[in-house]
């Protein structure tokens, strides 16, 4: 699932795989806006075909963040 998860962040940052982890913040390292952030939960609603509430989306702040909440609900 992390796999995943860092090849749609790394297809939308542009960054190296590897300089992603689980421990990655969305917006304190890899600098996303709210709006990055919102195109992404986009991506991953598209990827998984799930939903992810607005209120659910404050939640995500890093990367195993994500992971935790997909593996949940996939």
């Amino acid at each position: 699932m992390i796999e995943r998860v860092i090849d749609i962040l790394a297809e939308y940052t542009e960054l190296d795989k590897e300089k992603i982890t689980g421990k990655t913040g969305l917006v304190t390292d890899l600098e996303l806006s709210s709006l990055d952030v919102i195109n992404l939960v986009v991506a991953f609603e598209d990827e998984f075909d799930i939903e992810i509430p607005d209120q659910k989306i404050k939640e995500l702040v890093t990367v195993g963040d994500i992971v935790e909440y997909l593996e949940k609900t996939v």
